[in-house]
């Protein structure tokens, strides 16, 4: 249990009924009103500044027990604390400088992170490596806009300083670092919350085989019976570290079976929250079997046709382009072709190797970058104009600072804050 706020040595006196010491973790008795233990365990005292809030800081470490806990908790609350709000330990944080907002964020990502490549690219925003390259890129915008600003009352020198300051290639120099990190962020926004895939087809073209061969296990039922899948199955997969949320749906036929009708109903709201479309199809089924299924997918959703069955044909796997058309040849039963059908998932999604260097990044994240970046292109296109120049630097400056909070609307902060878990 961790209590956070001001004057809590005097606090932990009264709980334990002896003088905390500072940063040492001591065996204590957790003590009610009437002086009588309620628990027994280690109690760990850290005055401010130097805590994780950056106020006083007590953390009581019980024997866990609920009903125990329950009990410390009452006795916390009567002694004058209060439970916290969603993220409130970690915007107090935010809000007293021990972390910007980036940071503060990379706390809620490292305990949502759904893969060990987006836990570890959480740690490294945790760390300060997202917000360290925010900074570098701002200071070269600030220092650029120094120097503009300063030459406005000069307007006969506007050429000679261009050249003598390399403001040209300074900004490109300043695109190019913007132009990085925004790649790097964009996959990370992969690697934090991943594509839904959604398998579609007939019955019996072997929706459910491929779950399970992308799974690596038996998650769905397979057999031959038309309409053996009734409703939505879900399944999380990792290719290359990024989530895959792999939905299998019924198959797409008109039936009289109400159940049957339901399942199909649910498949095509699927189909509408759909980052790509499996448009499964038998390798031994006439060409046009399914063109009105195909008429009906969404146009402006990413498809990718999967002939399935090919060992029934003998057909060898493979990759075909036409038309803009992507088919991947394969067989589900034997997993013949699948890893042609991973690689093009990956295509698909804009993935692309980048190490250790990938940032976890968020939607916000994505806009202020390109906001940012949008404002250093604008800026070098009013290279003659040094009052446009500097505006448009100063607005760079500004977009990137509500990545790390030093621009931040107080009703964004709640927000972001109110998604973290308690406790946090």
């Amino acid at each position: 249990m961790r209590v956070s706020g001001s004057g809590l040595r005097g606090f932990a006196r009264t709980l334990t009924g002896r003088e905390p010491e500072a940063r040492v973790a001591r065996f204590a008795r957790f003590l009610d009103e009437a002086g009588e233990a309620i628990d027994e365990g280690l109690c760990l005292y850290f005055p401010a500044p130097a805590s994780f809030t950056g106020e006083d800081v007590v953390e009581l470490q019980g024997h866990g027990g609920p009903v125990v806990m329950q009990l410390l908790l009452e006795r916390c609350l009567q002694l004058g604390a209060r439970l916290a709000e969603p993220g409130e330990f970690t915007r107090r944080a935010f809000l007293n400088g021990k972390l910007d907002l980036a940071q503060a964020e990379g706390v809620a990502d490292l305990i949502e992170a759904s893969t060990a490549a987006a836990a570890r690219s959480a740690v490294r925003s945790l760390s300060g490596r997202f917000s360290e390259e925010i900074h570098r890129i701002r200071d070269g915008l600030i220092d650029l806009r120094m120097l503009v600003e300063a030459t406005l009352d000069f307007p006969e020198e506007e050429i000679e300083f261009l050249e003598r300051t390399r403001a040209l290639p300074r900004l490109d120099e300043l695109r190019a670092q913007l132009e990085g990190v925004l790649d790097r962020a964009r996959q990370g926004a992969l690697l934090r919350s991943g594509l839904n895939v959604v398998l579609v087809g007939e019955p019996n073209v072997g929706k459910s085989s491929l779950l399970n061969q992308l799974a690596g296990e038996d998650r769905a039922i397979v057999t031959d019976i038309a309409g053996t899948t009734r409703d939505a199955l879900r399944e999380t997969i990792q290719i290359e570290g990024i989530p895959l949320h792999v939905i299998d749906t019924a198959g797409l036929r008109d039936t009289a079976d109400r159940v049957e009708q339901i399942g199909i109903e649910r498949t095509w709201r699927e189909i509408l929250r759909a980052d790509v479309i499996l448009r499964l199809a038998d390798a031994n089924a006439p060409a046009d079997a399914a063109s009105d299924i195909d008429a009906r997918l969404p146009a402006d959703v990413e498809r990718i046709e999967v002939v399935n069955k090919i060992d029934l044909s003998e057909r060898s796997p493979q990759r075909v382009e036409a038309d803009g058309r992507v088919s991947v040849f394969l067989s589900a039963r034997t997993g013949a072709g699948v890893d042609l059908l991973r690689a093009e998932l990956l295509r698909v999604a804009g993935w692309h190797a980048h190490g250790e260097d990938v940032i976890l990044a968020r939607e916000r994240h994505l806009r202020a970058l390109r906001e940012a970046l949008e404002h250093v292109v604008e800026a070098a296109a009013q290279s003659r104009a040094l009052e446009l120049l500097a505006e448009e630097l100063r607005l760079a400056q500004e977009g990137l600072g509500e990545i790390t909070g030093e621009f931040t609307a107080d009703d964004l902060l709640g927000v972001i804050f109110s998604r973290f878990c308690i406790g946090k």
